[in-house]
């Protein structure tokens, strides 16, 4: 055998490799339920309970925040997470956790939000007619 068709297949079986690994780390979107039966980190995606109340006192420890979520399949779920309380998370439409389950309690260790647009269509529309009519 050539050393150039030995080359070729340890670059070939290397690319392999790269994309089975790359493939097994992608994660998914996953739900409480999945959560506790991985017992690794996951993405959680969801909606803040809006009914219970968000627990963060600064002056008593600034870095500890909880709050209840829905996950997509409307599981409700205790969320710790180990640092100050996101800005806005009352507004956010969907929220985005990386972590992990330990026992009934999801400990974040990341919070993505996806906030609502601040504008919305019937005003676009008002602004647009209004525009229109002073034109005119």
């Amino acid at each position: 055998m050539k050393k150039s068709s030995i080359i070729l297949i340890v670059v070939i079986a290397i690319a392999i490799a790269m994309i089975l690994v790359i493939y097994t780390d992608s994660s998914t979107y996953s739900t409480f339920s999945e959560a506790k039966e991985k017992k690794t980190e996951l993405y959680v995606v969801g909606v803040l309970n809006k009914e219970k109340d968000l627990v963060y006192d600064p002056v008593k420890d600034p870095n500890h925040f909880s709050f209840y979520m829905y996950d997509k399949d409307s599981t409700e779920c205790k969320v710790v997470f180990n640092g100050s309380k996101p800005q806005d998370i009352e507004r956010s439409e969907q929220i985005v956790l990386t972590g992990k389950m330990e026992g009934d309690v999801f400990l974040a260790s990341k919070i993505l939000m996806k906030c609502p647009s601040k504008y919305n269509k019937t005003e676009m529309e008002v602004k647009e007619a209004s525009a229109v009519q002073a034109s005119l």
